[in-house]
């Protein structure tokens, strides 16, 4: 069952979300060669818990041992923190946070470069974070989901990229993940239709070679099957009678 949401429960999520949009942006400055994801986690979990009544959603989700997602290259999401695991110039980062905050959950995804990072790398953050604002946009009462999958496909595919096989968008709200799922490749007109109130994750995961994916063996970290590159953005979105809201931002 779906959970519309009132105005006071957007307004917490939003208070969550702002939480999860300064995270990012204090992380930000930290992406560097020579810092490992570990770092990174553990910079996200007390930035995270220094907000009073905060968490880090997905600490311990599902069994996840991370505060946060921290997936480099060809890593899609999902990728564990490790002190092992040491940034590289001209690498690619994506930091996964959830955040949840007097009972409500939001997720967004950013994706950074470390140090220097080649043309062909930079089309793929840009494109990627266009496909996202162009799912936002179709984020509007009396659309569907296929609507918004339609959107961000309208500018993943016309540049060459695909979008990563059985990986979507969600609902995100009273619980980190539910129905209804939000493709990133759909159709107009297809699929549960978006109402006043419905929050949802929108992520678009986009990867320079094939479509394919695969999980590596410590069965969280999924990646591109060929090892392309991966980029991922994402948003906590409410859908509103005066356009989509977005929940995750600093400000």
């Amino acid at each position: 069952m779906i959970h519309l949401k009132s105005e006071r429960e957007l307004d917490i999520m939003a208070k969550g979300g702002r939480i999860l949009g300064l995270t990012h942006e204090h992380l930000r400055p930290l992406v560097k060669p020579g810092v490992s994801t570990k770092e990174l986690d553990q910079a996200a979990e007390a930035y995270i818990r220094s907000h009073g009544g905060a968490e880090p959603a997905f600490k311990g989700l599902y069994g996840f041992p991370g505060a946060i997602c921290i997936s480099v290259n060809e890593e899609i999401v999902h990728g564990i923190p490790s002190a092992k695991r040491i940034l590289r110039d001209g690498d690619i980062v994506k930091l996964d946070v959830g955040v949840k905050l007097d009972g409500f959950f939001t997720d967004a995804s950013i994706t950074v470069p470390v140090g220097i990072i080649d043309q062909a790398t930079q089309r793929l953050i840009d494109v990627t974070r266009t496909s996202l604002d162009a799912g936002i946009a179709a984020a509007v009462v009396g659309n569907h989901v296929g609507d918004i999958g339609a959107a961000i496909w309208g500018v993943v595919g016309p540049a060459g990229y695909t979008v990563a096989d059985d990986l979507v968008g969600h609902y995100v709200g009273t619980k980190p993940h539910g129905d209804p799922q939000v493709p990133n490749k759909g159709k107009p007109k297809r699929g549960p239709k978006l109402m006043a109130g419905l929050t949802i994750a929108i992520e678009p995961m986009v990867n320079i070679g094939g479509s394919a994916t695969r999980t590596l063996s410590d069965k969280w970290t999924i990646v591109t099957a060929d090892g392309s590159r991966s980029a991922h953005f994402e948003h906590t979105v409410a859908i509103t009678e005066s356009g989509p809201r977005v929940l995750t931002r600093a400000a």
